[in-house]
């Protein structure tokens, strides 16, 4: 029986070495009638080293371009081909002559007696599959931890000039849900994704005429394809070409509108493909690819440290650098003092403006390191509250969780983990100073020694006259401290 149900499995075990053939000038022969079968012969050949490599020569009675359908799914060009059988059985093989008359094909079909699975033992192949005793496969996932996993430019470049990925660019959408485990024995790919593959609006349009006309666009923009793999594929590796060619349209879960893809490199812990866009015109895709169990987020281990920080206002240049939040225009950290009296009667100050936002508040961010509260725990701060803010009204509230109103006579403090974003308020521990005296000078310290063994802490945010409301008002502050 004829193998043709290995067609196209065993490509990836095929080590092509082809002398090619120049198509003939048209002074060789002649134009003419369309070439007949008979005319067509090739000889078949297993090599001397190895009798499951087998040379291909074409030796028919006319001239033309051959090319040649090799039976395990690679195909050729020229007067003379090779090609690599690691299991017996039987293949047919194809050679098509072109002639200015047409073509003609004909085919024989060879008998492999014997499997030779030293065909599968090449560094390339048992990097891409853990090798033949790998029974399981091996699983090959985006390296989406690190810069440069995904990428696009002109295809005719080395890499992908125009953009490339940085690490976590797309989480939100399904590229890193692809998985892809090569398995020598049977030459098997299987292609996990949880539904969905990942293309720009060419690549949509392209699947949707396939008939994946199902879509979303995910956070990291673009269009997330509903598309369900088949239960099993087998995948083709050109050694000598390098190149991997995936069975039934398979893809690396990026539409770019073909199956096959060059490698650039390819070891036991990397495997960098690079494809030409069918989709795009001239576009190329980049993508790097690791082992699964390789897959892990880098530890950034950030220091504890514990840097004083103090600013008085009294200078132009700024001590420490404050962030705001929804403030009001009148944000100005050199003021003049308003009441210089009592416990402060210095040039400057801070102007703090809530606006009518519900959560203004300024900040400042640790750059390169976490607050080390061991040995630095308290904030203080000298306030001036004015009396003509208007405490009294009701304002409107950001939601019913807001119990509060009206502008506050009070201050808080608060440490937060500003790595959690716009989370980070989860992660807070407040200190608030309540119903305090206006139109003086007050000093306030924020003691924070009771969360001293949090080591996430590096964002210190200020914040006057509550939040949830928008009520706004004029506040001072000078004489800043964080210290022990």
């Amino acid at each position: 029986m004829k193998n043709n149900i290995k067609l196209g499995v065993f490509a990836f075990l095929s080590i092509l070495l082809m002398i090619a053939c120049e198509p003939q000038d048209s002074s060789d022969y002649s134009l003419g009638a369309k070439p007949t079968a008979d005319q067509l012969d090739f000889d078949v050949t297993p090599t001397a080293s190895k009798a499951n490599v087998i040379d291909f020569k074409n030796t028919s009675k006319i001239k033309g371009v051959a090319t040649w359908d090799l039976g395990n799914g690679t195909k050729a060009k020229g007067e003379t081909a090779q090609a690599s059988f690691p299991f017996k059985g039987d293949y047919t093989i194809v050679m098509t002559l072109y002639t200015t008359g047409g073509s003609v094909s004909i085919s024989k079909t060879i008998n492999v007696a014997n499997d030779d699975m030293s065909l599968l033992d090449t560094p390339m192949y048992n990097a891409l599959t853990g090798g033949a005793a790998n029974l399981n496969g091996k699983t090959w996932v985006f390296d989406q931890y690190h810069d440069g996993h995904f990428g696009v430019g002109p295809v005719a470049d080395s890499g992908p000039s125009w953009w490339s990925c940085p690490a976590e660019g797309k989480t939100e959408s399904s590229l890193y849900t692809q998985e892809f485990t090569f398995t020598q024995v049977g030459v098997k790919m299987e292609w996990k994704n949880n539904g969905k593959v990942y293309t720009n609006e060419n690549g949509r349009a392209a699947l949707a005429a396939l008939g994946f006309s199902t879509s979303v666009v995910p956070g990291a923009g673009d269009f997330d394809v509903t598309y369900a793999p088949k239960p099993a594929y087998t995948f083709a590796l050109n050694e000598a070409g390098k190149t991997i060619t995936l069975s039934d349209g398979a893809f690396f879960g990026h539409y770019a509108g073909t199956s096959t893809y060059e490698i650039l490199k390819l070891t036991a812990d990397e495997m960098y493909l690079k494809c030409a866009s069918t989709t795009e015109n001239g576009n190329g895709w980049w993508y790097r690819l690791i082992p699964k169990e390789k897959n892990i987020k880098p530890v950034v281990v950030i220091p504890l440290k514990a840097i004083p920080l103090a600013d008085d206002f009294e200078s132009s240049v700024p001590k420490v650098v404050f962030g705001q939040e929804d403030m009001g225009s009148l944000f100005d950290p050199y003021y003049s003092n308003p009441a210089p009296l009592g416990i402060n009667r210095s040039g400057k100050v801070f102007l703090y403006e809530k606006s009518d936002a519900f959560y203004s508040n300024i900040f400042f961010t640790a750059s390169g390191y976490k607050f080390d509260l061991t040995e630095q725990n308290k904030v203080s701060i000298k306030v001036y509250l004015p009396s003509y803010n208007d405490y009294v009204t009701d304002f409107p509230v950001a939601g019913d969780w807001i119990t509060n109103a009206k502008l506050k006579r009070q201050v808080a403090v608060k440490l937060q983990d500003s790595s959690k974003g716009g989370n980070a308020w989860q992660t807070q521990t407040e200190i608030v100073k309540a119903d305090l005296e206006t139109d003086k000078w007050i000093e306030l310290t924020f003691d924070f020694s009771g969360v001293s063994t949090r080591q996430d802490y590096d964002k210190i945010v200020i914040q006057f006259g509550a939040e949830g409301h928008a009520g706004p008002g004029i506040f001072f502050f000078d004489d800043f401290r964080f210290k022990k």
